[in-house]
């Protein structure tokens, strides 16, 4: 039993599940060539969306005819631009396992109330893949469930000559897992989770399939400008060469570019995968040694290597969300981890960031910090 505070710290405590930790090398210095105070339509402006988008290609093996847009409102606002403006043409499967999950249901059931159906789960578990009619129907669903710690484990399941399309929610996935893009026709993430980027700004990455959709099909609600991808019954080719909807940051993009370039610095996304999976196991060795905790994920094969989610499991805590926001808030004040209680929809634990650009010496540190806080709040009850 662990009765004094281990001696090694974390060098970095940002364990954080978005906004995520910068990449270990990260200095303000490097954001020095953005070009502030400049229009993001002038030369330089769109040159550096331009190189944002095709470096996104790059390192993520995306296919040279799919589409990628730069759009507001971070990923809600990408996929809630898919959802408005390509469902309602057929039936629609919703698929959901987290928080953000069911956020996308309630979008399509409750307000824009088109036939669809809700597969649900519970925390720690997805549904039956098998049984979704991937043939036939859109579907909706979320790669790797940021507050759930569970993730899609490949695409298998999903029919490759589909009539429907797929919306995949990736955000806490992109960069971090090996997405099959032949499989996804609407894919959406993020800057601010993997890469570590800044917020408020999302991506979009259409298939030809999607691109289909949007220029054949018009929904029966309006959309508003923001949602807005195709005018006169053609996609807006603008929004996917840099010229986006309304005006980003170019300081947020400037440290877009730095994070991608970190990424291709330690191997792209096959090292960006090795990286968050290293982070993965110093938990899972460590969670398989102790008989107090145990990862939210059922299935070993679903758990998430980028948000893992632990609960405790010792039958003499008293008041299972009370003891997990009082171990939170410990290693805190220690300054050993920040921001790693679970999210407030999702069961009492702890969740800890483990993507590409957390260093594993600091997860294993973190570690022996856990059971130190466990144990100072058994004694404390």
């Amino acid at each position: 039993m662990a009765t004094q505070a281990p001696a090694a710290r974390p060098a970095n405590p940002r364990f954080s599940s978005g906004p995520c930790a910068k990449n270990p090398e990260f200095s303000l210095e490097q954001l020095a060539d953005a070009p502030l105070g400049r229009s993001h339509r002038a030369a330089v402006g769109k040159a550096k969306l331009k190189e944002a988008i095709e470096t996104t290609r790059e390192v993520l093996g995306i296919p040279a005819d799919y589409k990628i847009g730069i759009v507001p409102a971070s990923d809600t606002g990408a996929m809630e631009m898919a959802m408005w403006s390509m469902l309602g043409a057929r039936k629609v499967e919703m698929l959901a396992w987290e928080s953000f999950g069911a956020g996308w249901v309630t979008d399509v059931i409750k307000q824009l109330k088109i036939d669809a159906e809700a597969k649900t789960a519970d925390y720690g578990e997805i549904v039956d893949l098998a049984g979704v009619d991937t043939k036939n129907n859109d579907v909706v669903f979320t790669w790797n469930g940021t507050t759930s710690g569970v993730r899609v484990p490949n695409g298998d399941w999903i029919a490759d000559d589909r009539e429907g399309i797929t919306i995949c929610d990736a955000t806490s996935a992109a960069f971090a897992m090996d997405l099959p893009w032949d499989k996804l026709d609407v894919t959406t993430f993020s800057w601010q989770k993997v890469l570590g980027g800044e917020a408020a700004h999302g991506m979009i990455v259409l298939s030809p399939k999607a691109v289909a959709r949007l220029e054949s099909y018009t929904p029966a609600w309006p959309l508003p400008k923001i949602f807005r991808l195709t005018k006169g019954g053609k996609l807006i080719d603008g929004i996917f060469t840099g010229a986006t909807i309304n005006t980003p940051s170019m300081l947020a993009v400037e440290d877009y570019l730095v994070a991608l370039n970190w990424a291709k610095s330690v191997g792209g996304l096959k090292g960006m995968i090795a990286r968050a999976d290293a982070n993965t196991k110093a938990i899972a060795d460590f969670v398989d040694a102790k008989d107090w905790i145990a990862n939210l994920a059922v299935d070993p094969a679903t758990a998430s290597n980028t948000s893992v989610c632990l609960k405790f499991t010792d039958d003499r805590i008293q008041d299972g969300a009370a003891f997990a926001k009082a171990v939170a808030k410990r290693l805190e004040a220690e300054g050993v981890a920040l921001d790693i209680g679970a999210y407030r929809d999702a069961p009492a634990g702890l969740r800890i960031w483990c993507g590409g650009t957390v260093e594993t010496a600091d997860v294993a540190a973190l570690m022996p910090w856990l059971e130190y806080a466990f144990e100072a709040e058994i004694a404390a009850q």
